[in-house]
């Protein structure tokens, strides 16, 4: 190797170094992801505060919960305010203090969605029940449906929805929880949209999860995974059929997974 080529290397590693340990995006899920390990929640919450402060880092949490049930759990748990809330498994995004959604965001699931043909064509399934009130959204028609007889009426019910030629995805997680929404919108779509907004590259990005619902978030690209040691096995098997060299698989549960991960990926 010539001096030169010493030199190429050398400045390569050190810029490596300076891009792991700068500015980075963290998009989690909360439920048994962010949330289930206090201890750990804590350190966690010290080192991105100390990271945000430092570098800018952006937090985003990325939930299934509606606003309402967010608010319940901060009242419960000791949460950092993020830079930006998902909140309907990425049928809305929030700001500050969360009060308004962003407008962009909902003008683009807005084409070819009908959610009052929705509800009347699910309407005719029998084994959906209708979630609460509060956990519906004028982009999310949510439905518990038993795992057991789930593989059988979600095509049925998929189909029916089709035909109508309506702008749907229907995304079934937790072995219960049947969410029916635009076809642009899920965890991933709205974790590219911040990160676009932001500026800031799939390398920069770390995204967390630990369910069905977050499989969205680690099929976008190149962003960095982390899949926490008590994942689902919905979760597991798409990761063991979909393995990844920037994906990792963490023996820590919740948030003591998501500090291992990003031991892994250097930036702690």
């Amino acid at each position: 190797m010539t001096n030169d080529q010493r030199r190429l290397t050398i400045d390569w590693v050190e810029t490596r170094e300076i891009a792991i340990v700068a500015q980075f995006l963290l998009v989690t899920d909360l439920d048994n992801t962010l949330v289930g390990d206090e201890a750990a929640l804590v350190e966690l919450n010290q080192r991105l505060t100390w990271h945000r402060e430092q570098f800018g880092t952006k937090i985003v949490y990325s939930t299934g919960r509606s606003p309402t049930s967010y608010r319940q759990l901060c009242s419960e748990q000791t949460l950092l305010t993020p830079d930006a809330l998902v909140t309907g498994v990425g049928t809305a995004i929030y700001y500050e203090d969360h009060s308004t959604s962003d407008a962009s965001w909902a003008d683009r699931l807005a084409t070819q969605w009908d959610r009052d043909k929705v509800v009347a064509i699910a309407a005719h399934f029998a084994d959906l029940v209708p979630q609460p009130d509060s956990e519906q959204g004028a982009f999310k028609v949510s439905f518990y449906l038993e795992e057991a007889i789930a593989a059988d009426v979600i095509p049925q019910l998929e189909t029916s929805l089709k035909v109508q030629d309506l702008n749907i995805k229907l995304i079934y997680s937790g072995g219960q929880d049947l969410d029916i929404l635009p076809t642009q919108a899920d965890k991933g779509l709205a974790m590219t949209f911040l990160r676009e907004k932001w500026q800031l590259s799939p390398a920069q990005t770390v995204v967390c999860g630990d369910s069905g619902n977050d499989r969205a978030l680690f099929s976008m690209g190149d962003e960095r995974g982390i899949i926490v040691g008590n994942a689902m096995p919905e979760l597991l098997q798409w990761h063991k059929s979909n393995p990844k060299p920037h994906h990792y698989l963490a023996n820590a549960r919740c948030a003591g997974g998501i500090l291992e991960g990003l031991h892994h990926f250097g930036w702690f």
